[in-house]
């Protein structure tokens, strides 16, 4: 018998391609996962599923722009195609952009609602059938749903009050979704990470950027790893257990 926990499972993880994603995916695989690796950047998904079948594991790479509903339906669909159910769902894909709301654009406040809200909710809705279906039929007799939110959705600051919005709304669907689906043994869980070592601040601009560095500076960051623990921590509890929240902030950090 496997001592795998995640044996005979599959896990789809957005925005997998860098960061969080990408260790989350590898450790799930690590864990016995077949794991579909869903992003943008095709090229970037292809390294990460050679990584995991190099260390044995199996992966699939599903490139798809999931802010577009149909996008995300095939993705979810292609999943099923190739790797057979959906036992897992890791809502990871996000977007931080930082600036004061006299001093930003609609443009950076509609990309962030677009990806960290939206494109969530396009995948979801289309994955929730298959992961009740998995809940009833795996050997496991579960599924879990992990959307990664932030410290943002709980403490908000000056300068990301869309941000905020965007994380803060997502614990309040987490919540209420949970609610709904404990009859159904899909389990539904919040990651909220402090500061992480990821590509989130690349794509500010380069005064805001230094700003922020200059916020985190004297914290050792998380790494992505970190919070791949977490998740796979919540994913590979026994049937009995619901982690429904967990707050991982860097060890130096105060808010």
């Amino acid at each position: 018998m496997s001592d795998q926990p995640l044996d005979g499972a599959v896990a789809l993880v957005t925005g997998a391609s860098s960061g969080i994603g990408a260790a989350t995916a590898r450790r799930l695989a690590r864990e016995g996962a077949a794991v579909a690796l869903v992003a943008r950047r095709g090229d970037q998904l292809d390294q990460v599923a050679d990584d995991i079948a190099k260390l044995g594991g199996h992966a699939v790479a599903v490139q798809a722009d999931i802010t577009d509903p149909d996008r995300a339906e095939d993705a979810v669909q292609s999943t099923l195609d190739r790797l057979g159910r959906l036992d897992v769902l890791v809502n990871n894909a996000g977007l931080m952009l930082l600036n004061p709301a006299l001093h930003t654009t609609l443009e950076e406040w509609d990309r962030m609602v677009s990806l960290n809200v939206t494109a969530l909710l396009h995948v979801t809705h289309a994955a929730l059938p298959h992961l009740i279906y998995a809940a009833s039929t795996s050997p496991r007799q579960v599924a879990d749903l992990v959307n990664i939110s932030s410290t943002a959705g709980r403490v908000a600051r000056p300068g990301s009050s869309v941000y905020n919005l965007t994380k803060f709304g997502l614990n309040g669907f987490a919540e209420s979704l949970r609610q709904e689906l404990v009859g159904e043994r899909v389990r539904v869980s919040v990651v909220e990470p402090g500061t992480t070592d990821t590509e989130l601040v690349d794509h500010l601009s380069d005064t805001v950027r230094d700003a922020a560095r200059r916020q985190v500076a004297g914290i050792e960051a998380l790494r992505p790893e970190d919070i791949a623990d977490a998740i796979c921590y919540i994913v590979t509890r026994e049937r009995r257990v619901a982690v429904n929240e967990m707050l991982v902030r860097a060890g130096d950090q105060t808010w």
